[in-house]
Order: structure tokens, then sequence, then C-alpha cells
């Protein structure tokens, strides 16, 4: 039996009792903690946590945490971490004024990064996620859902798809695979809609669930992409082999697909930029995470979707990443929760509660991580010292995560 004993320490953030999954409305302002305080972690768990002056007095390895703060660590639903290349050219492009259709149309985009996977060996693609990986972890990230997408072939999702398995082996993290075949259409494809329908649906599928490759499947639901009647296809295509639906939706137009979404029992519909009324109440009473994106909305220079609107009107609310060459290049979790304080209105403690909870719930594992709770895994972190919660997203150009546990 190992064991981890952190004692003095300042607050201990993200108290919850087993029982809790996600935190929605006015709830998400609340942010359980203790001062201080200690926790104990045997073999990965966590074991007890209280008052300092009621922690045990041994441990395998005992850790003072004086003036830091723990917190539970961040889990980052949405992400596209195995990527060829980097993609700083449409940067430019953007800064030139083009918009992200106009690069797409002109052969940028999503299906640049399906051109530089298709010559890139599952070795290349495996060590450069595998050093992103470690960057999330410094960052405090513990877990990680991971999108195929720009292989946008048969061969090329299934490379992909088999090197996010092969990190989900090889990773202490804990990582889930979402099947996103349906990311855009191939060039060949453009004007054979059915026929990319046909490879993704009659061939992709079994095959993925033959290896048992994906653990959701997802579609990017917007204007110029996939239609809500495509997405609807394709989603109950993947319900027939229990993978669970996820959307990429709304962040272009309002383009039906977090209704679709809903409709078919998403885990969580993403991105979200254009959410008015009928979308918020679409998403009330249904099991279907709000799942926003403000590096990305920072980076293509896009309007913020309306957390405040979402959050006022009773709804759970996630925040990601969006890790991928394209559109938001970088997998930093508390620059995403300064964003969220910043760009969107969230308070520190709406920001950290959607950056741990609630995407543990959109990744389907509430039950294991996201909060401080006894017989969870120990995936959390150690701060340097803080003087108070709002200077995580406050000092929002400093790494404030000092020790990493997972």
């Amino acid at each position: 039996m190992s064991s981890i004993l952190i004692r003095n320490i300042k607050s201990l953030y993200g108290i919850r009792d087993s029982g809790a999954r996600t935190v929605k409305g006015e709830e998400l302002r609340k942010l359980p903690s203790i001062d201080n305080a200690y926790l104990l972690v045997e073999n990965g768990l966590i074991k007890s946590f209280g008052k300092n002056a009621e922690a045990p007095e041994n441990a395998d390895e005992i850790i003072d945490a004086t003036g830091k703060f723990v917190f539970p660590c961040w889990c980052d639903s949405h992400t596209h971490i195995v990527y060829a290349g980097s993609r700083e050219t449409e940067f430019v492009n953007r800064i030139e004024g083009l918009s992200y259709e106009e690069i797409a149309k002109k052969g940028g985009g999503i299906l640049n990064s399906a051109k530089r996977l298709a010559g890139a060996s599952e070795e290349e693609l495996f060590d450069a996620a595998w050093l992103r990986l470690a960057e999330m972890q410094n960052f405090g990230t513990g877990a990680v859902e991971i999108k195929s997408g720009y292989g946008l072939s048969y061969d090329g999702e299934l490379k992909m798809l088999r090197v996010i398995k092969k990190l989900k082996e090889k990773s202490k993290l804990t990582i889930k695979a979402n099947f996103l075949g349906a990311h855009a259409y191939p060039a060949e494809f453009k004007q054979n809609h059915r026929g990319y329908l046909d490879i993704l649906i009659q061939q992709l599928l079994p095959k993925i669930a033959d290896e048992g490759l994906a653990d959701f499947i997802d579609v990017f639901c917007d204007r110029g992409f996939f239609s809500p009647e495509e997405t609807d296809e394709i989603l109950q295509a993947g319900a027939k082999y229990n993978l669970q639906a996820k959307i990429h939706a709304n962040e272009l137009d309002y383009s039906g697909g977090i209704e679709v979404g809903v409709k078919n029992k998403a885990l969580s519909v993403d991105h979200l930029e254009f959410t008015g009324d009928a979308q918020v109440n679409a998403l009330k009473d249904s099991i279907t995470m709000p799942t926003l994106l403000p590096s990305t909305a920072f980076f293509l220079g896009l309007q913020y979707a309306p957390a405040r609107k979402m959050i006022d009107s009773g709804l759970p609310v996630a925040i990601a990443t969006d890790y991928n060459p394209g559109s938001s290049p970088s997998g930093n979790m508390p620059f995403v929760i300064a964003l969220a304080c910043i760009k969107m209105k969230m308070l520190p403690e709406e920001a950290i509660n959607a950056a741990t909870l609630n995407p543990a719930y959109a990744m389907g594992v509430e039950q294991q991580l996201g909060s401080i709770t006894v017989g969870k895994k120990a995936n959390m972190f150690i701060t340097k010292p803080m003087s108070s919660l709002a200077y995580l997203p406050y000092s929002f150009g400093s790494n404030l995560v000092e020790r990493v546990f997972i």
C-alpha cells in the first residue's frame, strides 16, 4: 500500500459527495472548500480529507502545502491533439482578413490537416501527441477526450483512432476516444455526400466497433459542413454500435446542431457561439452538457458563447481547450478558465466547476474524476503559493501549477 499525505493546505477546493454528477445554474457559483486542510491518498485513490488538525500522523510521502491550494485536475473534454504539423500560415491568412470558411474553401482548415495526416506514420502521430499530453498535464489536466477527424478516409480515420488507443494504453491520464469521421467532407466527396456517409456508416463503424477504437461518435453540424439530417443519420448509426453521441454545433451559425444533439441524447454539444432562447430551452431538462470553447473564439476572432445566458437560465456549462492545429493550438486549461472569466463573464468558481466536474460528466467519467471525493481517483494538483482563488484566472500569463498527481 502506497500513501501520500498533503498537509497544511491553504484551501482544498472542489469537494463533492459521491452523488454529485453535474453543477448547474446558481450552484455553479459554489465551489466547496476546506481551509487549512489535509488530503490523504492511498493506492491512487482519495482516502480522506478534512481539517489539518485531524490529519493522520504518517504516510509514505508527506507534503507540506503551506500557502498553496489543491484542486482536482482539469478534465479537458474536447481536443484534437492527434495531428501532423502546424497551421501558422492560416494564422497569418486570418490576420490578413480571410475568414475560417474562406481559408477552408482554399484547401486550408480541416482538409489541410487531413492532407498532412495522410503522409504521417502512426509512430510520428503518437510521438507528437505524447508531447502534447505532457504539456497539458503540466497545466493541471488529468483527463482528455481526443477526437479523430483529420483522417477523412477509411485508412486515415483508423490510423488516428489506433494512435488514440495506444495513447490510452501508455498514458496515466484518463483518455476517451471520439470518432469524428464527420468532421468535414473530403474534396472528392464535396458533390457526393452519400458516398462519404456510406464510408462512415457502412465501412468504418463496423470496423471501429470490432476493434474497440471509440467511446463516442461526433459530427461537425454547422453551416458548410454536415446538415442536421446528415448528423441525425450518423448519430443514429453510431448508437447501433453503442457509441454515445457528441456534437460540434453552432460555431458558425444557428445550425440546428444543438437540437439534433439533444434529440439523440448527446452527452455534450460543443462550441455553441450561436445560442439563443430556443437553443437554451432545447437544452433544459436534457442529459446534454453545453460545452464552451473560449480559446477558439479568442483565436479565430469569433463571438463568444453566451455563458451567462446559459447559466442564468439554470443550465450546466463545461469549458474545454479544443486543442487543435487550426483554431485553438493550445492545451492551456488555466488560460481557458481566464478567458471564461474575462470574455464570458463567468465567476472564478463557475469557471473552475466548468473545468472539473462538468467536463468529467461530458466525458462520462464523473464517477471517477472531477472533484475531491472519497473513493475517486487522486487526479489533483498543488498550486504555487497563491493569495486567493481569483488569482488563478487573474494571473492568466503564469502557470501556477506546481505539482500534478495522476
